[in-house]
């Protein structure tokens, strides 16, 4: 098939994305009016960050934007790995459980967990336990079994899906979990890895029962312009236990500057829905083409999807690098550069990736990763624009 007729294809799934884009758009737009937002908040602050308009104001924007009581905004945390960390050690105390119902966390999350000697969880005293997904939903039977008996103090789900074979998990199944885990446990913290699915859908897991949403500034969130941080939003009195983590217990969220300003994170998330409904589409494209080719993707093109990432299964090391490659290749930074597979901090497996992307490492731009293992799997994720993503699946359709 010729691009343009893939194109004509996709246009109901098209318009279904660009119906959720401007809902969101919308809300967005409404929370800055709540909130007047001004010039003045965009600029910087020295020192203690005393009376910080522009922190304090983009913290109470994200959290009326994803349907929290509070939340922390902040470029200082470094990125969703950080994020996550913050969040967990906030809300556990020595000799509490820590319950992930998706099964393990990200690698990069490992030493977070189960290091030793290095200021883990572990070291301090938290237990951890797992409980593996039933295919692409949680396993109702396991959780109900189980959780009463663990008591835990924190209940982890990862939205998304990380480097394993299954769907994205939508807002309605992790509402129907949160409903069944606080029937058990109703004195527990849920806490939902939401990176990746900001405003692919109409609401967050935040407003379907969720205590705690936390994600990356680098991804959707960020809209493509923030340069780096993270964001946690969720109850008060969640939010309030992790700012005494996030800075010290005496002071919480009452200090914090950052010189360089705030416009850029106002600005991002101002535009994440657009952006958003930008890689969504790039997404459905390249998978298109992909599925036109014979190879596998992750969802299906008929299924809707819960976040920007397709896993698209290329089945040999070979053909997997050089589509890594060719994203590269076709990137707006470091395209001569040729991505090869190296021992990335954190993972077990070397890992390639292409991410010649404005800001480093960010993957709500175009960018494609994967550990270098069987079934050898592209995760493609990202595109600033469309147009973008239709360059490169021009690409794609000539060379596979």
């Amino acid at each position: 098939m010729t691009i343009a007729q893939i194109e004509e294809s996709l246009k109901n799934q098209f318009a279904q994305i660009d119906e959720v884009s401007f809902f969101n758009q919308k809300k967005v737009i409404e929370a800055f009016r709540e909130n007047r937002v001004s010039t003045s908040m965009f600029a910087g602050t020295t020192g203690y960050g005393y009376d910080d308009k522009g922190r304090d104001t983009l913290c109470k924007l994200y959290a009326d934007v994803f349907g929290g009581e509070a939340g922390i905004v902040s470029p200082l945390l470094t990125c969703g790995t950080h994020t996550i960390s913050t969040a967990l050690f906030g809300l556990l105390r020595p000799g509490d459980m820590l319950v992930s119902i998706t099964g393990d966390l990200y690698d990069t999350l490992e030493e977070t967990l189960l290091g030793k000697g290095n200021g883990s969880l572990q070291d301090f005293g938290v237990k951890y336990q797992t409980m593996n997904l039933l295919g692409d939903d949680f396993d109702y039977q396991a959780i109900k079994k189980r959780l009463k008996k663990l008591k835990p103090k924190v209940v982890f789900i990862q939205r998304s899906r990380g480097y394993t074979s299954r769907k994205a998990l939508d807002v309605a199944q992790i509402g129907k979990a949160c409903e069944t885990v606080k029937n058990l446990c109703p004195n527990c913290f849920i806490i939902v890895d939401n990176c990746y699915g900001e405003f692919v859908e109409k609401t967050e897991p935040t407003q379907h029962g969720a205590d705690v949403i936390v994600g990356s500034l680098i991804k959707n969130a960020g809209g493509g312009l923030a340069p780096t941080g993270g964001y946690i939003v969720g109850t008060q009195k969640a939010i309030d236990l992790i700012a005494k983590r996030f800075t010290c217990p005496s002071l919480g969220m009452e200090v914090g500057s950052f010189e360089a300003g705030y416009r850029i994170f106002y600005q991002g998330l101002f535009m994440a829905p657009h952006i958003v409904a930008q890689a969504l589409k790039g997404s459905l494209l390249i998978g298109k083409v992909m599925q036109e080719k014979g190879y596998q993707t992750l969802p299906e093109i008929d299924q809707p999807t819960s976040d920007i990432i397709r896993s698209i299964v290329i089945g040999n090391q070979e053909g997997l690098i050089k589509f890594v490659q060719t994203i590269q290749k076709f990137s707006p930074v470091d395209c001569f550069v040729t991505p090869m597979p190296w021992d990335m901090p954190g993972y077990d497996d070397q890992v390639i990736m292409a991410a010649g992307t404005f800001v480093g490492g960010a993957s709500i731009e175009m960018s494609c990763d994967s550990p270098i293992r069987p079934p050898y799997i592209a995760y493609f994720q990202g595109a600033l624009t469309y147009e973008h993503a239709k360059v490169v699946a021009e690409q794609l359709n000539n060379l596979f």
